[in-house]
């Protein structure tokens, strides 16, 4: 077959065409391929389906393959190449957003397995701009595969077969459709393939939805710092909106570092792969200054907010130490050199008080919070903006959403109560909390009445990741979202509302850990099984760990491996714990009811008399049988059922717990006894 050069040379627009040009002339250059050489194929034997035909008769593709038949290029290129296709199920159209999807960007001209993936591939869209691979690995050992913000559905990918001349083809499946940065239709701009500092510098004339950057181009070019743009490489670009250069003086606390904060280098992240709650260096990271961003979701699926925080670790005197948490309001833009992410704010920058933070955004991770106190408690307000140092443990947006938030709200004097227990009159960092509670539960006051806030820093074996929680008001709620800084304070975003009970009395000493052992004896000598029950309303004084340790440490005649297993006894003792009426008591209603002493129904056949007094916002009972007074160390806490009391010792005597006659364990330690109830004793519970 001969091809006349004069009309391939007018049909491709000679030496110095256009891109656009020169694929229009190659698309019917390769339609008339088609056709010529199609005589030809009719004498060859029938092959086998070819890629072409396995997506035309899938009906989830269905979509996807009428662009590909609209598209003389893509078409031409399925019937005639090698190729890698990412196809977009049906579903994921229907989510997508965008104007217009580009065919080409989901082929690449090489035909690449799961197995050959590596870090980019390159598209076969004009100027042929990279699709980046993130391999993800999966708790359970598997891993999950993305190409730019889409996943690679594995179960239905990895399809490899060959057109009708044997060119291999290989077909993966994802759940997103890809997109490509390009210029705005409405203007007449022509850019392919730009990196981030291009994109930066002509933003105004791409596809970015309403979003415009000036502002930080500007503090780019008077910084000098263009050439971490231009970087050659992956790296990960968060860039603020205008909108977030607002109000002043913010512009001018935006210096070099600053902007080096915002760049992850060596990192392309698109936010579907995104490692959650995992530090990353940022350009600032060195000596004296050490800044991490992290990538934070509120919600689930394809429709969760993104979030990134930057955390000054080590501070310096023009950048505060603390958090700083930034939407992404225009995700994965895809560039030569990595990724941007548009956001709503500059990070780093520390210029707002607490409760500005809460009004910031009408639509942020604690709008539900913020208008929660609009609506019902607006002096709380007031409270906040006197402080001149604050921390506020605020319920996230999803916290606030519990059916059984709306039960509380309808009592103001509830509901001030339960804001206040939110609030702490001092700044408190996780550091502090890590620093103070290594030898013991670190608590520190709120702003409701004799109420603490108890912390626990819990070790993760397997990623040796910290989790910290924090109890008020007897519930259990995560940090999940901490140091956030302010100019009078910090707030850190937590999973629960505090002080509204969500657990019974058996379900919270479970989940409870300084109320471990206790719950072992009513395990298994069966006294907890009562405690789930509704009917009934419980006051339940429970001995701490460390007091059931403190107790046996000094009565060395008593042996703790028998008290646990002999059922009778441990029971017998426990009764005496447990106060059973018709309604809950508080340790104020109690200290308001003992002029003397009370008198208290308990589950055994014994009443339980004590005295009740309070020095220094603390709680003190006295009981009768030993007359000494015992410290309460949490008091009220909630369940649904009933309430608790954490004690500082057990309402034992001293010939209650016998001995068995075996030696006793005098040179046991408490370290030792620890051991002994938390893994041999445990370990015998699941032998019975």
């Amino acid at each position: 077959m001969k091809i006349n050069s004069k009309w391939f040379s007018a049909m491709s627009g000679g030496g110095g065409g256009s891109i656009s040009s020169t694929t229009t002339a190659l698309a019917s250059l390769l339609m008339l391929l088609t056709t010529m050489m199609t005589p030809m194929v009719a004498s060859r034997t029938p092959i086998a389906m070819t890629l072409e035909e396995h997506i035309s008769t899938d009906p989830d593709l269905s979509q996807f393959f009428d662009l590909i038949e609209r598209n003389p290029i893509a078409s031409a290129n399925l019937k005639l190449r090698s190729l890698t296709i990412f196809a977009p199920t049906n579903q994921a159209f229907q989510r997508y957003l965008g104007n217009k999807t580009s065919v080409q960007y989901h082929m690449s001209n090489v035909a690449t397995t799961l197995e050959q993936l590596g870090t980019i591939i390159t598209s076969d869209y004009d100027g042929n701009p990279p699709i980046y691979v993130t391999r993800k690995r999966q708790p359970i050992g598997t891993e999950d595969i993305y190409v730019n913000n889409a996943k690679i559905i594995r179960s239905r990918s990895n399809v490899q077969l060959s057109n009708q001349y044997g060119k291999k083809q290989v077909l993966h499946i994802i759940d997103d459709v890809l997109t490509p940065l390009t210029a705005n239709p409405s203007t007449s701009f022509e850019i392919y393939n730009p990196d981030a500092y291009q994109f930066i510098l002509h933003a105004e004339n791409m596809d970015i939805s309403q979003h415009r950057i000036r502002s930080f181009r500007h503090k780019m070019t008077m910084a000098k710092k263009e050439d971490i743009y231009r970087a050659v490489g992956g790296h990960t670009f968060l860039i603020p909106v205008e909108e977030g250069f607002k109000p002043p003086p913010r512009p001018d606390m935006i210096d070099r570092k600053v902007i080096d904060g915002h760049v992850i280098p060596n990192r392309v992240i698109f936010t579907a792969p995104a490692p959650l709650d995992d530090p990353l260096e940022t350009l600032a990271f060195e000596d004296n200054l050490k800044v991490t961003i992290t990538f934070f979701k509120q919600g689930e699926g394809k429709n969760a907010k993104v979030y990134v925080r930057s955390n000054t670790v080590i501070g310096d005197s023009k950048h505060a130490s603390g958090a700083v948490l930034a939407e992404i309001v225009k995700a994965n833009i895809p560039v030569r050199n990595g990724v941007v992410h548009l956001i709503h704010r500059p990070l780093m920058v520390v210029d707002t008080t607490v409760l500005q933070f809460l009004e910031e955004k009408e639509d942020g991770p604690l709008f539900k919070f913020y208008e929660l106190i609009a609506d019902y408690a607006p002096d709380f307000f007031k409270t906040m903006s006197n402080l001149q140092q604050m921390t506020l443990f605020a319920p996230s947006n999803e916290a606030l959403s519990h059916p059984i938030v709306n039960n509380f709200i309808r009592s103001r004097e509830k509901l001030r109560e339960i804001l206040n227990l939110h609030l702490v009159r001092d700044s408190i960092t996780t550091d502090k909390i890590r620093k103070n509670n290594q030898n013991q539960i670190y608590q520190v006051p709120t702003g409701a009445d004799k109420k603490f806030l108890y912390f626990n820093v819990i070790n993760n074996r397997y990623d040796h990741n910290q989790t910290i929680t924090v109890e008020g008001g007897g519930v259990n709620a995560t940090i999940i979202l901490s140091d956030i800084a302010a100019t009078n304070g910090y707030l850190h975003i937590i999973d629960r509302v505090l002080g509204i009970p969500y657990m019974t009395v058996q379900e919270k000493i479970e989940t409870d850990p300084m109320l471990n052992l206790t719950y072992q004896f009513g395990r298994l000598n069966h006294f907890n099984e009562q405690l789930n029950k509704t009917t009934k309303r419980f006051t339940y004084f429970i001995p701490r760990d460390k007091a059931w340790m403190q107790w046996f440490h000094e009565h060395q005649g008593a042996n703790l491996a028998d008290f646990l297993f002999d059922k009778d006894q441990s029971r017998s003792v426990l009764e005496r714990h447990l106060v059973v009426a018709d309604r809950v008591f508080t340790m104020s209603d109690l200290r308001s009811m003992s002029n003397d002493s009370l008198i208290l129904p308990t589950v055994g056949p014994h009443n339980l008399q004590i005295r009740v007094k309070e020095e220094d916002r603390r709680f003190f009972i006295q009981w009768r049988e030993t007359n000494k007074w015992i410290p309460v160390f949490r008091p009220d806490v909630e369940c649904t059922n009933g309430v608790i009391h954490v004690i500082d010792a057990p309402l034992v005597r001293d010939h209650d717990i016998t001995t068995s006659g075996s030696s006793s364990i005098s040179i046991y330690t408490t370290t030792m006894v620890i051991t002994l109830a938390n893994t041999v004793l445990l370990s015998a519970l699941v032998l019975l």
